[in-house]
């Protein structure tokens, strides 16, 4: 199975299934001599982990993290970095009634089609578990950033047609849709929790913004820092879509009025997004990406199975209503590690 690695000087190789015994990760290309632990890293997975309220999944993974090589002494050793994460609250039984059945909106019938076999437990590698590895990896790289003065922040923009007004950064982390704006906040959980009453689900927009980044990160043909950064974002199994700067509104807009004029403090605007000619311009760089509703459903959804005959199906389980939530602490990992990677071939080129 190729694919499970990504990156070039700050590479990653994920690993597990969804009902495996465990999932993790394999970094290569740390900077040696940097102080990280566990606990560190733990932050950032126990704001992605299950069971974290009443609008995500309630299996009850723990997220425990082991660092198996790469550290010494509470130090990069500049050796790959091996974290495991054990699987705890497996429930592969749940699936056993649709082993046979194409779930709408998963990747059954494609896997099946690419390599034969599929695993029906919970996805298997296309489930969302697999991005905890990442989420490990991203805040290795979030550490090396915080080094260079980079802040990586992502929120909820929007959920189920309900749009944040107002930006306020302090309150991301105190609500549980991760909402920049308390009140839409509010009214974001009433839709979750109303449609997942139902065995419904909906999707929504995530915004991120990245500070710090100075000018002439990104190699600027087929590597761009904004085509690293959307391929990054579509390596995620929920995200469908993606904008940069104004995005899609600059179809709308003039030349005169999307251009990103400069005076002798810098740029006057930044309809760019912090990122021109695919190489940064030191401006925040911001995107935002489209998280589709959760494939799995209660509600009765027509399909067929792997002979080929015509049903109907339930998709029973533990899942997250909205995946919004817990996609942001992804978005904002796969963001670092595009960063460190990027960085890092930027040094060595200055270094030849």
């Amino acid at each position: 199975m190729a694919g499970n690695t990504f990156g070039e000087s700050f590479k990653i190789t994920t690993f597990g299934e969804s009902h495996g015994a465990a999932v993790g990760v394999i970094v290569d290309g740390v900077t040696p001599g940097v102080e990280i632990d566990e606990p560190y890293i733990q932050v950032q997975m126990d704001r992605r982990k299950p069971g974290q309220s009443s609008v995500t999944s309630p299996r009850k993974e723990y997220d425990k993290i082991h660092i198996m090589s790469g550290v010494f002494e509470g130090k990069t050793t500049g050796t790959p970095l091996f974290i495991m994460l054990h699987n705890t609250d497996m429930r592969p039984e749940a699936y056993s009634d649709i082993q046979h059945s194409f779930r709408p909106g998963h990747a059954d019938y494609t896997y099946l089609m690419k390599y034969g076999i599929r695993d029906h437990r919970g996805s298997g590698r296309a489930s969302g578990r697999e991005t905890a590895g990442r989420v490990a990896a991203g805040a290795v790289a979030r550490k090396l950033l915080e080094h260079r003065g980079v802040n990586v922040v992502a929120y909820t923009k929007e959920i189920g047609g309900i749009r944040c007004e107002s930006f306020d950064e302090d309150v991301i982390e105190r609500n549980p849709v991760r909402a920049c704006d308390l009140e839409a906040a509010g009214r974001m959980v009433e839709k979750i929790e109303y449609l997942s009453s139902i065995g419904d689900s909906c999707g929504g927009i995530v915004e991120c913004r990245i500070r710090g980044v100075r000018p002439g990160i990104g190699e600027p043909v087929f590597d761009k820092l904004d085509a690293e950064l959307a391929k990054a974002m579509l390596s995620i199994g929920a995200i469908k879509g993606i904008e940069f700067g104004a995005g899609f509104a600059a179809a709308g807009m003039l030349g005169s009025e999307h251009n990103d004029q400069m005076n002798a403090s810098g740029f006057l605007t930044n309809n760019a997004g912090g990122i021109v000619g695919g190489i940064s311009t030191g401006e925040e760089i911001v995107f935002r990406v489209v998280v589709k509703p959760t494939s799995s459903i209660t509600v009765p959804q027509q399909t067929m199975n792997t002979a080929g005959e015509e049903q109907t199906i339930i998709t029973e389980g533990r899942h997250d209503p909205c995946i919004c939530p817990r996609i942001i602490p992804v978005v904002e990992a796969m963001a670092c590690i595009v960063l460190e990677d990027l960085i890092k071939r930027q040094a060595a080129m200055h270094d030849r």
